[in-house]
């Protein structure tokens, strides 16, 4: 059996609404987004989303080229019920290069690069299927981290202001990035610290055609070569929580091997585990 089918390729009682109305933030004055007109909605969004680079670390995080990062990693089954933890480590080289290795050896790894993807297994590399790498590419398109780093200044981007908010008892602001192609991701900044908190994307079952909501949560940042990382990370999907992350430790800007998001790179280390065997 494929260790990769780890792969993540989720009514309170009245006294509990109680407690957190009363430890909720005072509310502030909302401004009702739909009174802005289209530019001013636009700059006010763009004002939020600076800031949260600013908090994120500025120009040390726009500036980060890669990122080392390992931890515990969760999968959820269909139902929501927990399925398992595997150790992870996941690396990202700018600007869209990634590579997961899975179990404490990594002798199981997906890769994406350049447009392609390749799988490392006990059986040797193979290429990922094309969905496989397609559905990667879209999924980049409205994560964060490419929104802030990438995505801001490119031609046809729609910016819109959502409005305030209390999110996980935090006083939020919403910001929407959309392109022409249809893809939009909205995310709420906190109004304290200007970090990311929450993401929401809105997205179509290609053969059902039913709404998918993924929601994605950021918390308990800690300030790491001068940028700002979330060590835990949930995601929600439909109201099911589907995936959870435990960061144990991350690094950026590491001296990795040239060749690390290659699949010769993946070849040469299926050779050498064989060749020890």
């Amino acid at each position: 059996m494929r260790v990769r089918r780890w792969r993540f390729s989720a009514s309170r009682a009245a006294w509990l609404a109680i407690f957190f109305a009363a430890c909720a933030p005072a509310p502030v004055r909302a401004q009702n987004p739909d009174e802005l007109l289209p530019a001013a909605s636009a700059a006010k969004a763009k004002a939020i989303l600076n800031q949260a680079i600013e908090g994120l670390g500025g120009q040390t995080y726009l500036n980060a080229y890669n990122s080392d990062c390992s931890g515990r990693y969760a999968e959820f089954e269909h139902s929501g019920g927990l399925g398992g933890y595997l150790q992870v480590r996941q690396l990202w080289q700018s600007p869209d290069n990634s590579r997961t290795e899975y179990g404490n050896k990594g002798n199981i790894a997906d890769l994406y690069a350049g447009g392609h993807g390749w799988s490392l297994d006990r059986g040797g590399v193979s290429e990922l299927p094309a969905k496989a790498v397609d559905d990667y590419q879209e999924q980049l398109k409205t994560a964060v981290n490419m929104v802030l780093r990438f995505r801001l200044n490119e031609a046809g981007i729609i910016l819109r202001y959502g409005g305030t908010d209390v999110v996980d008892l935090k006083q939020v602001d919403w910001a929407e990035v959309a392109d022409r192609a249809g893809h939009s991701v909205r995310i709420a900044i906190d109004r304290s610290t200007h970090l990311p908190v929450r993401s929401v994307v809105m997205t179509r079952d290609p053969e059902t055609g039913d709404r998918i909501e993924t929601e994605t949560r950021y918390s308990n940042y800690q300030l790491i070569s001068g940028i700002q990382t979330p060590l835990q990370v949930v995601r929600v999907r439909n109201g099911l929580q589907v995936y959870q992350a435990f960061l144990d430790s991350c690094q950026y800007n590491e001296n990795l091997p040239a060749d690390y998001f290659t699949r010769a790179s993946l070849d040469a280390y299926y050779a050498h585990v064989r060749k020890k065997k």
